[in-house]
């Protein structure tokens, strides 16, 4: 007899089955939710303190991914300001071990930039904490830690670096041990470079490292050659106002900047203000064109003699003594013909082309270390005369570098910059000359140095043109007559205007092969054709021998003036 054994209650249907698997299946759901849960919660806790927690650990990991500066690079890519990590060595007093006379004397031999007798100081202080070195190298860090003093301390902490040392330093400028930029574009860009997410992507400056350094070799030879006091040059984009090199010397390191004189930091292009001399011809002829005083190149004026005004005599330094046109006043560099000219100008309408072209104001710049020019007090009949060749006014050489680009380009004048503009982002400017009139100082400029003093600055194919300017240097109150600040101003190529360069050269001295001469056709000038020879190709300009040797419209007026006289 078979016996029936009885089915559980729970399993006695197969409906009360599935609610059970259908139960299990919801618990099992639901932790695993819960799990994910828990783990995105963590996640979002550590990038919260990865992110904005600061002096946490974590906080400073995270920084190794996007440094706390963000990086400066020229226009090409090239990286001339980089944010890294380095080594603080620092040491709490209180905590000492070592015998304080003993350990000074080892300090003072690795770090020799205190003496024994102030670390000495220092380990007897009473202070908590205090730094020995920031910036340290991992070397000096390694022999430190070989002394074996526990109240040594040992930090990593950012550190901004200048890869290329002194290139463009004026520009970069630098920034202080709390990594905050003081000087040049580092303190202009701390917004933009310190914004946790923009500085995620590097800054890009106009400037080309490629030119920067050839225009900085150029401007050091030169310096030292002659003997100067200091030497600028900047390379200007005539269609954009983007400032493509800028230099200064003497310069320095902005990774040492500690040990620069004051001298050393200052930015000659924007900071300080030079009479220029005769490169102010070319601008006052063509301010005179526009105000309808100059309507024929052709026309003559009167340089016979010099010329008296007042208690004042107007002399050239390359007398001609004859009747010149415009071409020949500044193939010539006639100081009389030009004050003529801005006489017949006025003050009025001197005055106001100045100011058409900033030079009533500092340069128009990003930078905060700028100059304010020297704008005449009052305008005697002899001030509209004098500062028509650039006697008795004083800018920065970026500003002429500005005007100059105005003459060429179709006579706009547009802000300079030193940050990178895209492709048809340029300032739309303003008109001061015409198109005409640029026309016809082109041709002008090209024959000042094909026939004019110039000639030294001419680079073979690369149909420049430009002027010189030679002032006597002021000093207390007065003239210097025996010291000059040379100028030379270019522009390449003349028959489509891409790059203004000017080259300053304060207080040169002449050498054996300038015959003694200190002029900017002799000191200047060849600057210029050397640059233009090494850093032409660099910026896209090709040499073209066929293009230079196109004759100048403007020649047959020279040989013309001559045959007559």
């Amino acid at each position: 007899m078979t016996t029936l054994v009885a089915r559980p209650e729970r399993v006695r249907s197969a409906g009360q089955r599935h609610q059970l698997i259908a139960l299990a299946h919801a618990r099992l759901m639901f932790l695993m939710l819960a799990f994910a849960m828990g783990i995105v919660v963590i996640c979002a806790r550590l990038l919260w303190l990865g992110v904005y927690a600061p002096g946490t650990e974590l906080a400073a990991s995270a920084t190794t991914l996007i440094p706390p500066r963000g990086d400066i690079v020229d226009r090409n890519g090239a990286p001339l300001a980089q944010t890294i990590d380095a080594w603080s060595i620092g040491i709490h007093p209180r905590r000492l071990l070592s015998d304080p006379d003993e350990l000074a004397a080892e300090l003072a031999v690795l770090m020799p930039q205190r003496s024994e007798a102030e670390y000495r100081r220092i380990l007897r202080s009473k202070v908590n904490f205090t730094y020995l070195d920031r910036r340290a190298l991992p070397e000096l860090v390694q022999k430190v830690n070989a002394l074996g003093e526990p109240a040594i301390a040992f930090a990593r902490e950012p550190e901004r670096l200048y890869p290329q040392t002194t290139l463009a330093a004026h520009v970069l400028g630098y920034t202080n041990f709390d990594g905050k930029g003081v000087a040049g574009m580092e303190r202009v860009l701390e917004e933009r470079l310190t914004d946790p997410i923009a500085r995620a992507r590097p800054v890009a400056l106009s400037i080309d490292a490629r030119a920067q350094a050839v225009m900085e070799s150029e401007l050091y030879n030169a310096l030292t050659k002659h003997s100067a006091a200091a030497a600028t040059g900047v390379v200007l984009d005539v269609d954009t106002g983007e400032i493509v090199a800028m230099a200064s010397m003497p310069t320095f390191n902005p990774n040492r900047v500690g040990k620069a004189p004051a001298e050393a930091r200052r930015n000659s292009a924007t900071q300080s203000v030079y009479e220029l001399g005769s490169t102010f011809k070319p601008i006052t002829m063509a301010i005179a064109m526009e105000a309808g005083v100059v309507t024929s190149l052709d026309k003559r004026w009167d340089a016979t003699a010099p010329l008296q005004v007042g208690r004042f005599r107007i002399r050239d330094d390359h007398a001609q003594n004859r009747w010149l046109n415009v071409p020949e006043t500044l193939v010539h560099s006639s100081n009389i013909v030009t004050a003529r000219i801005a006489d017949a100008v006025g003050q009025k309408g001197m005055e106001a082309g100045f100011r058409k072209l900033g030079f009533d104001t500092p340069p128009d710049i990003e930078l905060r270390e700028k100059g304010h020019p020297l704008w005449p007090e009052y305008w005697a009949r002899t001030t509209t005369m004098t500062v028509g060749y650039g006697h008795g006014i004083a800018i920065t050489p970026l500003q002429l570098a500005n005007a100059y680009a105005t003459l060429v380009n179709g006579g706009v004048w547009r802000p300079t910059t030193l940050m990178k503009v895209e492709p048809g982002k340029a300032a739309k400017g303003r008109q001061v000359f015409s198109p005409e009139t640029s026309a016809k100082i082109r041709q002008l400029l090209r024959l000042i140095v094909t026939e004019g003093t110039g000639r030294r600055a001419d680079a073979e194919g690369f149909r420049v043109g430009g002027k010189t300017g030679t002032a006597e240097k002021a000093q207390g109150g007065g003239y210097n007559k025996k010291v000059n600040v040379s100028t030379f101003a270019a522009v390449f190529p003349m028959d489509a205007p891409r790059y203004v360069v000017i080259v300053m050269l304060d207080s040169p001295k002449g050498t054996a092969d300038t015959y003694g001469l200190t002029q900017a056709a002799w000191t200047a000038a060849p600057v210029v054709s050397r640059f233009i020879a090494r850093a032409g190709p660099m910026l896209g300009v090709m040499p073209d021998a066929e293009l230079a040797a196109r004759p100048n419209p403007l020649a047959h007026l020279l040989w013309k003036a001559k045959g007559e006289h």
